[in-house]
């Protein structure tokens, strides 16, 4: 007995087995908590340039520097607050 195949049943399993693929593949790296989420856009946005910064040379500055440019960018803080820090730079403030 021949198996007869049509184009339109080939066609079929070929999206199916596709689509099967495509959903093992997007689903195998697991959840993330949101808590995880969180901690990684934050980092992202404020950096770990302040880890032991403490403001006493030109160096520290820089990445205190550097991390409110990031809270500035992110809309973390406000315009207000910002030009606050530019304004407290600005005269020696910080």
């Amino acid at each position: 007995m021949q198996w007869m195949i049509s184009p339109a049943r080939l066609a079929m399993a070929a999206m199916l087995s596709g689509a099967v693929f495509v959903t093992a593949g997007c689903s195998t790296t697991g959840t993330v908590g949101a808590k995880a989420e969180i901690r990684e856009t934050v980092r992202g946005v404020v950096g770990t340039d302040l880890i032991g910064a403490r403001g006493a040379t030109a160096r520290d500055q820089n990445k205190i520097d550097a991390t409110a440019a990031g809270l500035c960018g992110a809309g973390v803080w406000t315009r207000s607050e910002c030009a606050r820090y530019d304004a407290a730079k600005s005269r020696g403030g910080w």
